[in-house]
């Protein structure tokens, strides 16, 4: 039978569980300081449960490639303001460039931190299943 009236503050207050803090990987003390800003922006565009230590080697060199063809762009910019640039070693950064890229979207595609990873077909946001705190 329920209990008739206004509930007391004693009867009203809940057990609080603690929650469990997930520590967000720390880039590796090898990547300079334009790497490490590259890992801080990815590491805390996911939830904090999505890099674990297997990864981390993965994001490192992704980290290393995303700086290195930050470092080609700009020799291409370079590169094309010169008015003695040859087509074959226009050709050469261009390949470069191209390495670069695909080599930045397999390791991307691999860690699921692509955008082709992270939308359905249809172009909708996936819903990660990250972990709740509530659920044990």
């Amino acid at each position: 039978m329920a209990k008739r009236g206004r509930p007391s503050a004693a009867s009203m207050e809940i057990a609080v569980e603690r929650i469990e803090t997930i520590e967000r990987q720390r880039a590796p003390h090898e990547l300079n300081d334009e790497e490490t800003e590259v890992w801080a922006a990815v590491v805390n565009s996911r939830p904090a449960d999505w890099f674990s230590s297997d990864t981390a080697p993965l994001l490192t060199q992704y980290c290393r490639e995303v700086i290195q063809a930050r470092r080609v762009a700009e020799m291409i910019e370079r590169a094309t303001s010169d008015p003695e640039l040859s087509i074959k070693d226009y050709d050469r950064l261009l390949k470069m460039q191209a390495r670069q890229s695909a080599t930045i979207r397999s390791l991307a595609t691999t860690m699921r931190i692509s955008q082709q990873a992270t939308t359905n077909h249809r172009g909708n946001k996936k819903i990660t299943s990250a972990r709740k705190p509530w659920e044990g």
